[in-house]
């Protein structure tokens, strides 16, 4: 009898163990620094490792310098997760010298009353990290086949640079080999569905990238386009109510450089996030279909049953409940958090 039950509990251990659904395993593709809400879906993202959701496996760069880098190194140690590896990006799309608010280099600087940086971080050198689509390559090589969820909330440059590699010592694998084997979906945020004649800012920086991805990457595509983010929106008056436990909290500082305070932003990259992770019970899913990007920069949807791109939307209702839902997961305290 004993032999009896111990084989029988031996065979549904094994059963459990073979069809336990796997989770999410993401690779981040961001421009931290150019708008906020890349910070929004970056304390999502965490929150979702914390809670056993999402492996993060790797943290993109695709915005140059060094502040992003250190930004994103300060944002990992804060939550306690600095071992995801992270990649940078040389000679991309974006312009150095741009005049807009860095929020990324400002928190980056900032510092304490002896004079040292205000938040802990883990990298020694920025400038000895890897470019960012050879990270792509090494973390694809090393992922099991159909595994990996891409989330790229930024420009399309470093996945151009991934779809275009050739083999080498990571992988014999050329990019667009690499993708097919080892990628199950690319999540992005971009485009504009709704009026053509306007051209959305990932798509816009780098069109080029954003036409050979969005109408040639060989995996399923869903895109999180403009219309969304706008309806769902973060109340700039909750950052010093909600985040007041951190007492000096990146993601606060980082808000409050962006623009003057009060003002509410968009959460165009945690809605992006917040699919990725699985949640898909917060958005209207479109048909099947392909996208086309035209030389200006627009995104044209054409609806097919055999392609393989789709785009979120949100009814009044989900929008609502999605907004207050990442409210309240970006005011939790991060499992991994000390003072």
């Amino acid at each position: 009898m004993r032999k009896t039950i111990l084989l029988l509990v031996t065979a549904m251990l094994a059963f459990s163990c073979a069809t336990a659904p796997s989770i999410p395993q993401i690779i981040f593709d961001t421009d931290q620094g150019n708008d906020v809400d890349d910070v929004l879906a970056l304390d999502v993202l965490n929150k979702y490792v914390d809670e056993g959701k999402v492996d993060l496996l790797a943290i993109l760069l695709n915005k140059e310098g060094r502040g992003p880098v250190s930004f994103v190194d300060l944002m990992q140690t804060f939550y306690g997760h600095p071992e995801v590896p992270i990649g940078k990006i040389s000679d991309g799309r974006f312009d150095p010298n741009d005049k807009s608010v860095n929020y990324a280099q400002y928190v980056a600087d900032l510092k304490d009353e002896s004079g040292a940086p205000l938040f802990a971080r883990s990298v020694e050198d920025p400038d000895a990290l890897e470019e960012s689509y050879l990270l792509y390559r090494k973390v694809l090589a090393g992922a099991k086949d159909k595994s990996v969820t891409i989330v790229s909330v930024g420009f399309f440059t470093n996945l151009k640079r991934l779809y275009d590699s050739p083999g080498d010592a990571i992988s014999p694998l050329s990019g667009r080999e690499l993708v097919s084997k080892k990628v199950k979906e690319l999540v992005v945020v971009a485009g504009v569905f709704s009026n053509p004649e306007l051209h959305e800012y990932n798509v816009y920086v780098d069109i080029p990238s954003a036409k050979t991805i969005l109408e040639e990457w060989p995996t399923p595509v869903v895109v999180s386009p403009w219309e969304l983010g706008i309806n769902v929106q973060y109340p700039g008056a909750n950052i010093d109510t909600d985040l007041s436990w951190a007492g000096r909290h990146p993601l606060a500082e980082a808000y409050k450089c962006y623009l003057p305070m009060p003002y509410d932003r968009p959460m165009w990259d945690d809605t992006a996030v917040v699919f990725a992770a699985g949640e898909t019970d917060w958005f209207t899913v479109s048909p099947y279909g392909s996208i086309e990007v035209t030389d200006e920069g627009s995104t044209l949807f054409h609806e097919d049953p055999s392609g393989t791109r789709r785009y979120l939307s949100v009814t009044p209702e989900q929008a609502a409940a999605l907004r207050d839902y990442l409210v309240a997961k970006i005011a939790a305290k991060p499992a991994c958090y000390s003072e």
